[in-house]
């Protein structure tokens, strides 16, 4: 099953495989009724156990979600789903902001700002791997730089960020989305929510070593499968929609992969 994208229910294909044998998950899941995806249910109880058993020990759980807005309340599902990940054993290891170049207009008649962002929480069985990402320079680094020298409580901090070029980020990334911004890849936009590539990578790079198996329960376009191949990973990519699965076997296909 290694390095394969398989269609079919997520449930049922993640049944057959064996326990503790994933090491990092990165996913984005469909978000309430806001988006169709051909129109085909999942079960998040059963795709939360199932997780659960296939996480190594130090294993990651990446999922990206969104809320929809009813009544002028947000769902809260994404926030819901991360505490039941809770519940049944794992750390919420951080709470990050995927902050976007565009947005979405608020619901009509909602006082409310325009939505920039989603969220991305990443729980671990036990203490994950880690390996951050560093930046040439980052808002977060800047502030640390101007921290007064008399100040104790972040001498050492300071002093760290001021004497590296490549900065440890924070956990708010900002990564453009669309054609040339989140891939130059066209085929990928066959698929109605493309996940943006660097998404993908820096939490592959971030929570795995070469080698590792990175498993997408919700595969889509692929983007997942084809970033842990580029890093030297080994991939699972679980589909049910079999349009989607076809557009991510020729992204894979590709020699040239950005």
């Amino acid at each position: 099953m290694l390095n394969t994208i398989v269609c079919g229910d997520n449930c049922d294909v993640m049944r057959t495989m064996p326990s503790e044998s994933i090491d990092l998950v990165v996913t984005s899941p469909p978000y309430d009724d806001l988006r169709t995806y051909g129109g085909h249910d999942w079960d998040f109880y059963g795709v939360a156990w199932n997780l659960k058993r296939l996480l190594k020990p130090g294993g990651v759980i990446v999922w990206v979600v969104g809320d929809k807005t009813v009544d002028g309340s947000e769902s809260g599902s994404g926030m819901l789903q991360a505490l039941h990940f809770k519940e049944i054993g794992l750390r919420l290891n951080d709470t990050m902001i995927w902050e976007k170049d565009g947005f979405m207009q608020p619901t009509k008649g909602v006082p409310r700002y325009y939505q920039t962002h989603e969220m991305m929480y990443c729980l671990s069985k036990g203490k994950p791997k880690f390996n951050p990402i560093r930046d040439i320079g980052n808002k977060f680094t800047d502030i640390l730089n101007r921290v007064e020298e008399n100040n104790s409580a972040f001498d050492g901090l300071a002093g760290e960020f001021k004497t590296k070029e490549y900065r440890k980020r924070g956990n708010v990334w900002r990564i453009n989305v669309g054609f040339n911004k989140s891939t130059k890849d066209a085929i990928a936009f066959e698929h109605p929510a493309t996940f943006p590539e660097a998404l993908a990578r820096d939490h592959i790079l971030t929570w795995s070593d070469e080698k590792d198996v990175v498993l997408d329960p919700f595969s889509g376009s692929g983007t997942t499968a084809k970033m842990a191949k580029h890093t030297g990973r080994r991939y699972i990519g679980i589909e049910v929609n079999p349009e989607y699965c076809e557009i991510a076997e020729k992204r894979l296909a590709q020699q040239v992969l950005f």
